[in-house]
């Protein structure tokens, strides 16, 4: 049985959600995907369902896969992420894999400061 003091800390991980949604609006984005890629690489992991064919239906969790990448520090798992999320394709339907690299790149997000009002304040909501 693990035990709390058994844990021991390794790295920093970073999760993006890669939703089948409209990054402007935020609304569901239902359809047919054309091409798929997946990222890959060392310290990269992809969990999703979809794939090239694959209908996302319009009734649904608008979550089509998490994007997970992990480091030794917080700086090595966000440039695997930017890495990967220029990699990563979706073609045939609106994704908010957009928004994520912008967040990713952003100075404000990179230094780490970033709270729950972060990405309102971003986008000006």
């Amino acid at each position: 049985t693990l035990k709390q003091e058994d844990i021991r800390i390794n790295g920093h991980a970073i999760e993006c959600r890669i939703n089948a949604e409209d990054p402007e609006t935020f609304m569901p984005s239902p359809g047919r995907i054309e091409r798929f890629h997946s990222p890959g690489g060392p310290g990269v992991r992809v969990d999703t369902h979809i794939y090239g064919g694959y209908t996302v239906p319009p009734y649904y969790d608008s979550m089509i896969g998490k994007l997970i990448t992990h480091g030794e520090d917080r700086r090595t798992a966000l440039a695997r992420m930017c890495g990967a999320l220029q990699e990563v394709l979706v073609e045939g339907i609106k994704t908010n894999v957009p928004l994520q690299r912008d967040i990713m790149n952003d100075e404000a997000f990179q230094r780490g400061g970033a709270n729950i009002h972060y990405l309102e304040k971003k986008l000006g909501l």
